[in-house]
């Protein structure tokens, strides 16, 4: 309540100043959150998700969030918050949804948003890839493997050893990688060795990367599952093979344990290593380890088809002004936080591999490739253009079956309020926008504050936030991470 109330005082008082404060109430469609609750209530039912059409579910999920998608604002209603309740709003309503479309083709045409395969964290309950800003790092006292690597034709049968946190991956590596300027491990120049237990020979790679002074120099490569891993893979040209299933559980890539829980795997390979006088040693060691904030388990690194914004471009508008103090945040010292993200700032994966939230709008053609566009007839009109046929029908496109993260709906929400997107320049984002005050959590500075901020410079070319003032009064549970009603 801390934060409605703050915000009710700040409208009051704008009134009682002769302002015609606006104060819009609404809520998010909460895509990750919303489907877990609809799965497990259909689960309780002895219903799967699988055992439904995409429509079918979309029937089930509307009928929960027409229950409970209004019990907050109700909630407010009823504490007297001085909201203009002919305004309310939802994310997934038609005119936010329309602004959603629109932007996203809009930014596609300007080759802001693009396609491909890149590393993501995956979250293998919720079956959906995860921005790193839905991703919670939590100490973890686990241990630190230390497996045994023969040296190919060494008539001295000598081997390498690596320490690894994670030996259920040693069936994904495809190099050892040193460091060139470590005196004990010269001698793996130029050499391969031997995966334990998989019996297969990779090459050993050198690069400064490698920590002389982690473990024994010696480190092993699974482009697929690690992400500095990943990037030797690209450097090195290495081949990825992805030993993961989406829900976490090995692949018939991986060759041994295939069908098996990953950390079911752990402790078996240890077992199997320690058998095969393959295991050197474990030794007890604390990590941070990462997990998804929604579901509450650890996240797969996995490479994945994914559609991801380039964040440059923004952050190169919006942080000059909150360093400039024409944007001020209360207190100042999150003004550094918003800087560090900003300047360590990473593309957006805003693809979602779920079916509540707004459908990503590429359609593929028969042939290969895809169009997109807001509306199917705008899709069935660029796909004849772009393939020469005039015969193509709806039924010849497929629409891209994953959704948008929530957030590119939130970051649009001030704007798309007062139809800013649909109608730009109309009297009502003229006369409201730019927003005075933001009153919100530092739990969601990266998720909503910096973006907003960049929707605003993208699409009014201007942004003012005369105080965000970030209450710090937060229920937290003991990894000091805030309890969401």
């Amino acid at each position: 309540m801390l934060n409605n109330t703050i915000q009710d005082i700040l409208v009051r008082r704008a009134r009682m100043e002769g302002k015609n404060a606006c104060w819009v109430p609404g809520t998010d469609h909460a895509s990750i959150a919303t489907e877990a609750k609809v799965v497990n209530r259909l689960a309780a039912q002895g219903i799967k998700k699988t055992d439904l059409s995409r429509d079918e579910f979309l029937e089930h999920a509307w009928e929960w969030t027409n229950e409970h998608g209004g019990i907050i604002l109700k909630q407010l209603r009823r504490l007297g918050a001085s909201c203009d309740w002919s305004r309310t709003a939802f994310t997934m309503d038609e005119t936010r949804s329309e602004s959603v479309l629109k932007v996203f083709v809009d930014l596609y045409n300007k080759g802001l948003i693009y396609r491909g395969v890149r590393m993501v964290n995956w979250d293998p309950k919720a079956l959906t890839a995860l921005s790193d800003e839905e991703v919670i790092f939590k100490e973890e006292h686990g241990k630190l493997y230390y497996l045994r690597y023969q040296v190919e034709g060494d008539p001295e049968g000598r081997y390498a050893v690596v320490a690894t946190t994670r030996p259920e991956t040693i069936m994904g590596d495809t190099a050892m990688c040193i460091n060139p300027n470590d005196p004990k491990n010269e001698w793996l120049k130029g050499k391969k060795v031997i995966i334990p237990l998989v019996n297969r020979a990779i090459p050993v790679i050198e690069d400064d990367y490698v920590d002389i002074e982690f473990g024994t120099g010696c480190l092993k490569v699974t482009p697929a599952h690690d992400v500095n891993d990943y990037m030797l893979g690209e450097k090195y040209n290495l081949p990825s093979i992805d030993i993961f299933n989406d829900n976490g559980t090995l692949s018939e890539a991986a060759g041994l344990y295939i069908g098996m829980d990953r950390f079911d795997v752990r402790k078996q390979i240890e077992k199997d290593l320690d058998a095969a006088g393959l295991l050197d040693k474990t030794e007890a060691y604390t990590n941070k380890v990462g997990y998804s904030e929604r579901t509450n388990v650890v996240i797969e690194p996995k490479l994945s088809m994914q559609w991801f914004l380039k964040m440059e471009h923004f952050a190169a508008m919006a942080l000059p002004p909150v360093m400039n103090d024409e944007l001020k945040f209360y207190p100042a010292k999150y003004k550094n936080t918003y800087r560090h993200w900003m300047e360590n700032i990473k593309d957006w994966c805003i693809s979602r591999q779920l079916w509540w939230g707004h459908r990503i709008p590429a359609y593929f053609l028969p042939a290969g490739g895809y169009v997109v566009a807001s509306t199917p007839d705008e899709a069935l009109a660029k796909a004849k253009e772009q393939t020469g046929d005039a015969t193509l029908t709806m039924d010849d496109l497929r629409q891209d079956e994953d959704c948008l993260d929530t957030w590119f709906s939130s970051w649009l929400w001030p704007i798309s309020l007062f139809d800013g997107i649909n109608k730009p320049g109309n009297e009502e984002i003229k006369y409201y926008y730019p927003t005075s005050d933001l009153v919100t959590g530092p739990d969601i500075i990266f998720f909503w504050v910096a973006r907003m901020i960049m929707a605003g410079y993208e699409y009014e070319a201007r942004c003012r936030l005369r105080m965000c003032i970030l209450p710090v009064s937060f229920a937290t549970n003991r990894d000091a991470r805030c309890l969401n009603p």
